[in-house]
């Protein structure tokens, strides 16, 4: 039975050939995965590859592996996704302790030495790309100026897409502690966002 999520819509398009359904679904999870993505980067990693990079090669992987993913619930595909991210973050850990490489050679995109490779998944302008990178630096912020629990309850339920019963489980805690938390962490944050933090 199809789900009516654009999510599976998007999925099932791209897997019956559409490519332009995996562009739609890079511009639907890439703000949230991004965000997931840098806290999930260890400060080395962050030193040698922008985030950007490696979400590039998450989306890469997605693209040439879609065929093994099935369409389960609405948080299915960003569980999915954070299963590659975690795997591209190792594989990038590893081959930094190898070697320095270029961002470009990592992802292995379309360019004139590499006229075979996969075109980049966004294809954004650069002035698109700028207030893109603004905005994301300015939500780490105000992500960073929260206590560490409120920001972990935040990034587990409106990034990663858990439940309030998943992220019990992870957190340790009692459902009804954890959906308090949630509240005062939103809260906290709307303080934060809006320069009003006490």
């Amino acid at each position: 039975m199809a789900s009516p999520t654009s999510t599976f819509e998007l999925v099932e398009r791209f897997k019956n050939g559409d490519k332009g359904a995996f562009s739609q679904l890079f511009q639907l999870y890439h703000h949230r995965l991004a965000v997931s993505v840098y806290y999930r980067m260890s400060a080395e990693l962050h030193a040698i590859h922008e985030v950007d990079d490696v979400l590039q090669e998450i989306f890469l992987r997605a693209s040439r592996d879609m065929d093994r993913f099935t369409y389960r619930s609405p948080g299915s595909l960003m569980a999915w996704l954070l299963c590659i991210a975690d795997r591209v973050i190792v594989d990038s850990a590893r081959h930094e302790k190898r070697e320095k490489r270029r961002a470009e050679e990592m992802v292995r995109l379309r360019s004139d030495s590499n006229p075979t490779g996969p075109e980049p998944a966004d294809s954004n302008t650069p002035s698109r790309l700028f207030a893109r990178e603004e905005a994301f630096q300015v939500l780490l912020k105000k992500l960073d100026a929260l206590p560490g629990d409120y920001r972990q309850v935040i990034l587990l339920s409106k990034f990663e897409g858990m439940t309030t019963q998943e992220v019990a489980e992870r957190m340790g805690k009692s459902r009804e502690s954890v959906a308090l938390l949630l509240h005062r962490a939103i809260k906290r944050f709307r303080e934060v966002a809006s320069g009003r933090e006490s």
